[in-house]
């Protein structure tokens, strides 16, 4: 096994004073928090999404590359969508709750390609360009610095990446039916988000546009999604049925989106070259960035155990997770 001082090779970046600010900065941002939750079973499984999980699954089919290197999602909890990755080399699965990434890795934890990673989203501990592929479904309206997050995302990215995300609509046609029929405060036209619970959050798509565009990331597709998100219709309606009708107002729909939820497939010409991370699952510790310091290349000190090259910090992984929020002492 390697120690510091004979794989200081491995280092990409090293910390700096702008990296701590950024990290006490991140700090500070509230974070909805999953950990101990029972959210698979309590909001998805028997609960009447089935039409949910169908059609986001199908937009996230049209707009993924099928196959690549290195796949991440940022958000992902228990891994509803994992199965969508398996044309990839390696695949990051990463939330900030540990419990959520434990029940992945029940689920996905025997096959070498996976990594669990927990972590603060603000604070990302993934290195900087080693994604070719990005997914964010189910995450945005829990932010409340989106501009924070999506510098993060573009870092992660590479000039050759793809990133898909998905955000809540404060447009949808539900909002303005119940606008135009004065049973809610808040305006759908207006810009800014609307925070309609803490920490749950729906967003114009034009102030969505230009937070993507100053993080630099170029919206190259637009899908709405979810169009049918009635109860009636689920009860006498198939998930799949609806599903397929959803699938052809995705685009349409996209020009002017009226459903409750949007996702966009964006790229990030701007950002650094493809970083040279391999995907043996040995060196995993190339993938990641101590959240203390910034520095970007964790070496390997003990079994399940990564080590900062610059600030000494240490983290383990428990349970198959590699856990950042908690550093060792």
């Amino acid at each position: 096994m390697a120690t510091v001082r004979s794989c200081t090779q491995m280092i990409r970046g090293t910390g700096s004073v702008t990296d701590s600010v950024n990290q006490q900065a991140a700090a500070n941002i509230p974070v909805i928090d999953y950990e101990g939750s029972q959210y698979r079973v309590d909001f998805w499984m028997g609960q009447g999404r089935a039409y949910e999980d169908a059609v986001e699954r199908r937009a996230l089919q049209r707009l993924l590359p099928a196959h690549g290197g290195r796949i991440a999602e940022l958000g992902a909890g228990f891994g509803r969508l994992a199965a969508l990755y398996q044309g990839y080399d390696q695949i990051i699965l990463f939330d900030f709750s540990r419990t959520l990434l434990q029940d992945a890795a029940r689920d996905w934890g025997d096959d070498p390609r996976f990594v669990f990673v927990a972590g603060n989203l603000y604070n990302l501990p993934l290195a900087t360009g080693i994604l070719d592929t990005l997914v964010m479904v189910r995450v945005m309206h829990h932010l409340a610095d989106v501009p924070a997050a999506l510098r993060q995302v573009h870092r992660t990215m590479h000039r050759f990446s793809v990133g898909v995300i998905e955000y809540a609509n404060k447009r949808n046609a539900k909002a303005v039916l119940r606008w135009g029929l004065r049973r809610q405060s808040w305006s759908p036209w207006t810009h800014e988000p609307v925070e309609f619970v803490k920490l749950n959050f729906d967003f114009h798509p034009d102030w969505m546009d230009a937070r993507l565009r100053e993080a630099g990331l170029q919206v190259c597709r637009r899908y709405a999604v979810s169009h049918f998100r009635l109860g009636a219709l689920k009860r006498h309606l198939s998930p799949d049925r609806l599903a397929q009708m959803d699938g052809w107002l995705f685009a349409p729909g996209g020009t002017f989106p009226l459903a409750p939820s949007v996702i966009v497939k964006t790229t990030a010409p701007s950002a650094a070259p493809r970083a040279a991370a391999p995907t043996d699952p040995v060196a995993v510790g190339q993938l990641l960035r101590c959240p203390r310091c910034g520095t970007e290349g964790l070496l390997p000190c003990a079994p399940d155990r990564m080590e900062c090259p610059d600030c000494r910090t240490a983290y383990a992984r428990r349970d198959r997770v590699w856990d950042f929020k908690e550093p060792l002492p």
